[in-house]
């Protein structure tokens, strides 16, 4: 594989390796370990970060104690994250709620995100807790001095594309590695999952297993305006005007490549969204736009969808293309072929695709010569689904390699806090 394990040769476990017990000793207590994530949810992309990380701590470190202090668990989310990780508290946060949590855990852990999300609340722990923090799977821009001075200080910083790790280190970040290392988003190990809804979802839309593609529509500049029903500010019409502008340019190559899917194969389409504002999206610029005979073999998801709804489909259907990250992420975590059209203003984290071996089905729709390859990458994978199946399996096999490196670093780091 072309991935970048193999490009660098990384070792296995970034010599984090677990340290025997010493005969006779007195077992100590697992780490507690506070974790910082749960950033939004009016998408199911940042929904998908906060169950990956539990999961990953689940898997490699069974003994830890983990309290989630999150943003926002709204829109049924707590109940999904209590259903999967019944022994995960979300601690209080009022203030008093907060200075107790600080307290209480050995460690401050991050989790993946957009870019250093929480630096004001890592800052507070540094100053208040004394304890130490790492940083899980982040994409990093230009950062300021505050935020280098938070990654400076931290025992990780663990990169989620290797354009962000790259550019932390050119930009100040001094940590050695292997403290600044590619970590794979979390959501990478996300495994919720709504069978049942799922289920009767494709039986009401004669969907069958393995026997569709998924399609997701994007706007260049997510709309929140639209998906928290406001006016648009000043900044925010600027922003719809350009939406406006590019969808046509932008969905062009997904109607093509659903078009040739249902007229070259035997596959039907799900058009489906990873936000809410996709949902309308996918009827005007997919849906509506396809030819009479293509739109007859082709499911329009009229609603959103919660998070576990939206894997268990994921994992029924032949692969995924289009606009997003997250849902490719949770497709790939889950053995599925995803092919993922990125735009610069959706920043660095796309090339975590080349980073994991994925490079041919990474596409630049700012670049046309990219965008030609769509529709033969989309045949490709619904024509030859062994090539598809076998190309993912060898990029989850890098994920989880890079996975198991990674937390063994957060496991030692988390340890060395316990009081003996």
């Amino acid at each position: 594989m072309a991935g970048l394990g193999s490009q660098v040769g990384w070792p296995s476990t970034d010599g984090a390796e677990a340290v025997p017990p010493v005969p006779g000793a007195a077992a100590k207590r697992g780490p507690r370990i506070l974790l910082r994530s749960s950033w939004q949810t009016v998408n199911i992309g940042d929904v998908a970060h906060t169950p990956g990380v539990l999961a990953l701590i689940e898997k490699h470190i069974p003994d830890a104690e983990v309290q989630l202090w999150p943003s926002s668990l709204g829109d049924g989310v707590a109940e999904m994250l209590r259903a999967r990780f019944p022994s995960v508290k979300v601690i209080d946060r009022s203030p008093a709620g907060i200075r107790a949590a600080f307290a209480y855990h050995d460690f401050l852990l991050h989790g993946s995100g957009p870019y250093l999300v929480a630096a004001d609340d890592v800052a507070r722990w540094r100053a208040e807790a004394g304890q130490p923090y790492g940083v899980y799977g982040i994409t990093l821009g230009d950062p300021d001095e505050k935020t280098l001075d938070i990654l400076n200080d931290a025992r990780f910083v663990f990169f989620r594309d290797t354009v962000s790790m790259n550019n932390a280190l050119d930009r100040g970040v001094t940590q050695p590695v292997p403290t600044v290392r590619f970590a794979p988003d979390g959501a990478f190990a996300t495994d919720l999952a709504d069978d049942a809804a799922a289920d009767a979802f494709l039986r009401t839309n004669g969907l069958e297993d393995g026997r569709f593609l998924c399609c997701i529509p994007r706007y260049r500049v997510t709309p929140y305006w639209e998906i928290y029903d406001r006016a648009p500010t000043e900044s925010e019409k600027a922003s719809d005007a350009y939406n406006q502008r590019m969808k046509e340019h932008d969905h062009a190559p997904l109607r093509a490549a659903i078009t040739a899917v249902v007229r070259r194969t035997d596959l039907r389409v799900l058009i489906c969204p990873e936000d809410r504002s996709q949902v309308k999206l996918g009827k005007e610029m997919l849906l509506d736009k396809l030819p009479a005979d293509v739109r007859s073999r082709v499911v329009w998801r009229d609603t959103f969808w919660s998070l576990d709804e939206a894997r268990s489909t994921y994992v029924r259907s032949a692969g995924l293309f289009g606009h997003e990250m997250h849902s490719p992420i949770m497709c790939v975590g889950s053995g599925v072929p995803a092919i993922v059209c990125r735009w610069r203003q959706q920043t660095t984290k796309g090339f975590m695709w080349r980073d994991i071996g994925l490079a041919d089905w990474l596409f630049d729709m700012d670049d046309e010569a990219s965008i030609a390859g769509i529709v033969p990458a989309v045949l490709a994978m619904a024509q030859d689904p062994v090539a598809a199946k076998a190309k993912t399996q060898a990029a989850l096999a890098f994920v989880r390699q890079r996975q198991q490196a990674t937390m063994a670093k957060v496991a030692k780091e988390a340890r060395l806090g316990v009081p003996a």
